[in-house]
């Protein structure tokens, strides 16, 4: 049996989930964080270790690989999964979060957006038929609708007026997608939850995207600047407006504490920058915080960086050695520091996996949130 997508779960704790997506390229665990290889690449990783944390898919970026090298490019070079060596599933973002952030270079109307590329000032125009397409030339098993991403301060009637076009962009996007007849056949297409902080307008939106009808269901809009308690909030009923059978991605998301979060709220998948983002700029994060090792209090430490940790970083490394790399700037820093962050929360969500599956779930969340906030208090971070 090699399915195209099927979501099985296998156990609840309260609104927590723990199950298996099974797609042709191999299962997904879930909850799930996807590492982000933004342009055909997690950065300072190659794939073979992205595997080796535990990831069992990851993200590309439907913007930046239109820009360069290019869907068809990558295409007649046998697509992504090839020109990368990534053998599992991979989930594209549909650009449109990349293209509403390029602010003065963009305009949008009914039909897409026209903007400027950031690399060289050419025109382009992204529109739901064209991200779809694009999408299915990289070859993405997991396809997300195109949708407009507006600022989270905007007025209620603004933020309307657009929940209520990505809606309409989402019927789009599924026409489109189902157009491309064999991709459609092995591929799955996401919908995106818009409506800010309004939980009127999510169940609006929530209510278009179950009548069109995906394969899973995205929370856009959030971790935008709005703040953790805010995030959570709106978490409190955004995942429960979706479809129960199906998967939950909560995108952009975040920090080990807004991961823990989430899943408490519903969530099921999850991407973010920050684990590669802070491995390159000197940030670890452990079971008891984040750390700081340009800080000079690591100068001495012959211990890792974390001791209950079992990456191949922390088995083999010290404080002190990775403190010297980071402070001399040299690539190799950055490259640990990465593979030990992506393993932190690999190790991080088959914990919950676990507990979710014991029963324990709420006494995990309380013991994580007791170790990983007191050592954040109790460590300096500069």
């Amino acid at each position: 049996m090699n399915p195209r997508f099927d979501f099985t779960i296998h156990a609840r704790d309260g609104k927590a989930r723990t199950g298996t997506i099974a797609m042709r390229r191999g299962e997904i665990r879930t909850p799930a964080f996807m590492p982000v290889g933004t342009a055909a690449t997690v950065k300072a990783m190659k794939p073979q270790d992205v595997r080796a944390t535990g990831a069992d898919i990851i993200l590309g970026n439907t913007y930046h690989l239109m820009l360069r090298p290019g869907a068809e490019r990558m295409a007649r070079l046998g697509g992504l999964h090839k020109f990368m060596n990534w053998d599992r599933p991979i989930l594209t973002d549909s650009g449109g979060y990349q293209v509403m952030s390029l602010s003065d270079l963009r305009k949008i109307t009914e039909e897409g957006v026209t903007f400027a590329s950031h690399l060289d000032g050419s025109r382009h125009m992204l529109s739901p038929e064209r991200s779809m397409e694009i999408q299915r030339l990289l070859g993405s098993d997991i396809v997300m609708a195109f949708d407009e991403c507006p600022k989270i301060d905007q007025p209620r009637d603004v933020i309307a007026r657009s929940m209520e076009m990505s809606m309409r962009w989402a019927k789009r996007s599924r026409d489109g997608f189902d157009s491309g007849e064999e991709h459609a056949e092995r591929s799955a297409l996401f919908g995106i939850q818009q409506g800010a902080l309004d939980e009127g307008l999510r169940k609006e939106s929530a209510d278009a995207l179950t009548q069109i009808g995906f394969d899973g269901y995205a929370i856009g809009g959030l971790a935008v600047g709005e703040g953790q308690e805010a995030m959570f909030a709106t978490l409190e009923f955004a995942p429960g407006q979706l479809p129960e059978d199906r998967p939950r991605y909560l995108m952009g998301v975040g920090k080990p504490d807004d991961l823990v979060g989430a899943v408490e709220r519903g969530v099921d998948m999850f991407d973010c920058v920050l684990p590669t983002r802070s491995g390159r700029n000197g940030q670890a994060f452990t079971w008891n915080g984040p750390l700081n090792m340009r800080n000079a209090r690591h100068a001495e430490d012959t211990g890792p960086i974390d001791e209950r940790c079992t990456c191949p970083t922390c088995k083999t490394y010290t404080r002190a050695y990775l403190h010297h790399l980071i402070r001399s700037g040299e690539m190799l820093g950055a490259m640990l520091l990465t593979e030990h962050n992506l393993s932190f929360y690999q190790q991080l969500m088959q914990a919950m996996r676990d507990a979710i599956a014991e029963g324990r779930f709420a006494a995990f969340a309380r013991k994580f949130r007791d170790d990983y906030y007191q050592g954040r208090k109790s460590s300096p971070q500069v």
